[in-house]
């Protein structure tokens, strides 16, 4: 059955107090699901960060969406074991393909984890979903079982600004068939875009060397890939971009947001808008400075105490 707008507007609602939430993210497809990752964990005052999913990609750094999400697996597992948390039970494997215009659930430990916290939860304490990667493990769990869009909130990183000329971002392009199902399944959606609103949300080498790399093994991890992502360093800035949603989570006024009609994505991967569409949460700047301030201070904090 659809939300009512009630439900839908109660769900979408900035909350207070502890949320439930688990991470689904293409972890060595670049450096910023690291720091977000981090920062999640970092945060448990804020999130009770229950599981985190290795989400599919496929670019140069693998051979294809089902190695991406391995590689993705063991460099979760890296950062787990160096910030001293316990994998196992605690991280699971996504999908190996996309959903694509089959729109066809895919099977992965990760879906079945995903929908079972999911139903364990209620309106008044649904599951945050932090998705920072292809869509394809939520799209999955959404056509698995519809039913937990009364209980569920996903805030995705994905496609550009509303107004921004295409929609051929990374994590959307990936998975069209999969985002049309997001888009269209009625879940509460905070919608967090790239070009034109977060792509300002960047670090420098010199920063990170100073803010950074002193504070533990997990800190020199980072350091270390964000440095070797580009040989020339002079004059370069790189954009984290998945510590957005985490940001949003953690405080909403660090991402304003307005109130949308979740858009039509087309075949030809452009956005089509009908007001008459159920409401979404639409991210329309991003406060860089607040987020990176979290990071580092919970960085810090867990290295001298």
């Amino acid at each position: 059955m659809p939300l009512s707008d009630a439900a839908r507007l109660a769900l979408l609602s900035p909350r207070s107090g502890r949320l439930r939430a688990v991470l689904d993210t293409d972890t060595y497809n670049e450096i910023d699901d690291q720091f977000a990752l981090v920062q999640a964990v970092l945060s448990p005052d804020r999130l009770d960060l229950q599981a985190i999913y290795a989400a599919p990609f496929f670019n140069t750094r693998s051979s294809g969406p089902g190695e991406g999400m391995e590689l993705s697996y063991g460099e979760i597992l890296a950062l787990l074991e160096r910030l001293g948390v316990p994998s196992a039970g605690y991280v699971h494997r996504g999908v190996t393909d996309y959903v694509g215009p089959a729109k066809q659930a895919l099977a992965a430990p990760a879906v079945d984890d995903l929908v079972a916290r999911a139903r364990a939860g209620s309106p008044d304490d649904p599951l945050y979903v932090i998705a920072i990667g292809a869509i394809s493990n939520v799209a999955s769990a959404l056509l698995q079982a519809p039913d937990i869009i009364d209980r569920t909130v996903v805030v995705w990183l994905g496609g550009h600004a509303l107004e921004w000329p295409h929609q051929r971002e990374f994590n959307l392009r990936q998975d069209v068939g999969g985002v049309q199902v997001l888009f269209d399944s009625g879940v509460p959606l905070v919608l967090v875009p790239c070009m034109g609103v977060v792509s300002h949300l960047h670090s420098t080498v010199p920063e990170i060397e100073r803010y950074v790399e002193p504070y533990g093994e997990i800190g020199k991890f980072l350091a270390m890939r964000f440095k070797e992502y580009e040989t020339d360093h002079a004059g370069w800035a790189k954009e984290i971009w998945d510590m957005a949603p985490v940001g949003w989570l953690l405080d909403a006024d660090w991402a304003p947001s307005v109130l949308a009609p979740t858009p039509i994505l087309t075949s030809e991967v452009t956005y089509s808008v009908d007001r008459s569409r159920h409401l979404m949460r639409y991210v329309t700047q991003v406060k860089r400075n607040p987020i990176m301030r979290d990071f580092i201070g919970k960085l810090k904090a867990r290295a001298e105490g």
